[in-house]
């Protein structure tokens, strides 16, 4: 086996891939991208000149975009967990669900953290309150639809639920989930104790300051 993983472990995407490959032991080398390993970076960017992390190498072949390394990883080097089923209406649902993550949790976050990093306190301020706006709406709609559900879709750990553990963990971070949305409290809960993200949550605990918002005292 010849996988490597380029990305950081602080890194909300390379934490989704990061769950994927832990829940079926998939032997891997990660390969930070950082300023202490600049050839990571160099091959990195020879490999994809968009800058855009992780990237998956298995052996000549690059795998970019976080679901596509994930469907990849299902198809070449399958284990234990299925994390999306052959059932194609079924799998058609994860996927939405693990859009959803990404699209409407993560990115959400992700302006708060933009405006942030601007350095402006007006900047700041407006794409927090963007963020907050757009987080409470999926909030809402998540409470929702996780009655009844062990997991995102269900009763079985899949995609769409790697996609929600490192979103919806800087998301609480953005905008806390609060007493309205206990079903989604609880599931952030269940995430966190998942050994697979509990692993990545622990790998990358000493770049919490990096955080621009500041990270809480929890987790």
């Amino acid at each position: 086996m010849s996988l490597a993983l380029y990305g950081h472990p602080f890194s909300s995407y390379t934490q989704k891939v990061l769950i994927a490959l832990y829940e079926n032991g998939t032997p891997f080398e990660f390969r930070d991208i950082g300023p202490d390993s600049p050839r990571h970076s160099a091959e990195w960017l020879r490999r994809w000149p968009l800058r855009k992390f992780p990237l998956l190498v298995d052996g000549e072949r690059n795998i970019v975009e976080t679901s596509i390394i994930i469907e990849y990883l299902q198809l070449k080097y399958p284990g234990p967990v299925r994390l999306l089923p052959a059932e194609p209406t079924a799998a058609l649902d994860i996927r939405f669900l693990d859009r959803f993550f990404d699209l409407h949790v993560m990115n959400a976050a992700q302006l708060a953290v933009d405006g942030a990093l601007t350095g402006d306190p007006v900047k700041r301020q407006e794409g927090l309150a963007l963020a907050v706006n757009k987080l409470e709406l999926a909030y809402t709609w998540l409470e929702q639809q996780l009655d009844g559900r062990t997991w995102a879709a269900g009763a079985n750990f899949t995609l769409a639920d790697c996609a929600a553990a490192p979103s919806l963990f800087y998301a609480d971070w953005t905008q806390r989930i609060g007493e309205p949305f206990p079903r989604l409290r609880a599931y952030r809960a269940r995430l966190l104790a998942r050994p697979s993200f509990a692993r990545a949550v622990e790998e990358a605990r000493p770049f919490r300051p990096l955080f621009p918002l500041g990270a809480p005292d929890r987790d």
